[in-house]
C-alpha cells in the first residue's frame, strides 16, 4: 500500500488543520507537526453553540406546552364558572316565575260593575237578578223577576250582616250561574258581589247605582199589588 505524503495529508485535511500542519516536527507520525489547539477550540465552540440552540429549543417547547396546559385549565375553569352562574340565573328565574303565578292566583278576581242600562240588557238576555236589599225595600218596588236575599238585616236601630247570606244564595243559585246583584244605591250590592266572588261564584256582576238609578232611568219596575 502506498504511503501518503505529508503534502497529501495536508491537502485533504480541514482548513483549520491545513493551517496548523507542518512537515517539520518531532514527535508526530510521518514527521508531521500538528498544532490542533485552535481547531479543537473551534470545534468545541460549534458543538457548544449547537447544544445551546438545542437546549433553548427544547426549553421553548416545554414552556409552550406548559402555557397551553395553563390556558386550557384556565378556560375549563372559566367555563365552569359561567355554567354555574347561568344555572343559578335560571333557577332564580324559575322561582320568580312561580312566585308570580302564585301571586296572580292569590289575587281576588276583578269584580265587574255595569250601569243599570247594561244590567237591564243582561237580565233580558237570561242573567239572574239578585236583590240584596231588605224585605221592606224589596216590597216597595223591585226589578221584575229579582230574587230577594238581604245582605244586611235590621238589628235594632241599625243594620247587621246576614250571617246566612251565602247559605241562602247557594240554595238558590249554582256557582257558575250568571247573576246580576243589585241593592238600593249600589253600596251593599258591591259588598255582596265581592263576597260571592270570594266564595267562587264566577258569574257575578254588580249593578252600579242600584234600584234608585234603575228607577230614575225609566226601566221597568214591579210594584206590589194593592
Amino acid at each position: 500500500m502506498a504511503v501518503l505524503s505529508a503534502s497529501a495529508v495536508v491537502s485533504t485535511a480541514p482548513a483549520c488543520f491545513q493551517n496548523e500542519v507542518s512537515p517539520q516536527g518531532a514527535g508526530c507520525a510521518d514527521g508531521l507537526s500538528c498544532r490542533a489547539g485552535p481547531c479543537s477550540a473551534s470545534l468545541r465552540r460549534n458543538t457548544n453553540d449547537t447544544l445551546k440552540k438545542s437546549s433553548v429549543h427544547a426549553t421553548c417547547q416545554r414552556l409552550n406546552r406548559l402555557s397551553r396546559g395553563k390556558l386550557t385549565s384556565r378556560g375549563w375553569w372559566l367555563g365552569c364558572q359561567y355554567a354555574f352562574v347561568a344555572g343559578v340565573f335560571l333557577i332564580v328565574l324559575a322561582v320568580l316565575a312561580r312566585l308570580v303565578v302564585r301571586a296572580r292566583q292569590a289575587e281576588p278576581p276583578t269584580l265587574r260593575s255595569v250601569p243599570v242600562q247594561v244590567a237591564h240588557e243582561l237580565i233580558n238576555a237570561g242573567h239572574h237578578c239578585l236583590d240584596v236589599r231588605t224585605q221592606e225595600e224589596y216590597s216597595a218596588g223591585h226589578v221584575e223577576g229579582a230574587v230577594n236575599i238581604p245582605y244586611l238585616v235590621k238589628a235594632g236601630p241599625g243594620m247587621s250582616k246576614n250571617l246566612k247570606f251565602l247559605e241562602q244564595v247557594e240554595a238558590m243559585f249554582s256557582k257558575d250561574d250568571e247573576i246580576v246583584v243589585g241593592c238600593q244605591s249600589g253600596r251593599r250590592s258591591m259588598m255582596a258581589a265581592a263576597e260571592l266572588r270570594a266564595a267562587s261564584f264566577t258569574g257575578v256582576t254588580d249593578m252600579g247605582g242600584g234600584y234608585l238609578a234603575w228607577k230614575e232611568s225609566g226601566l221597568p219596575v214591579k210594584f206590589p199589588q194593592a
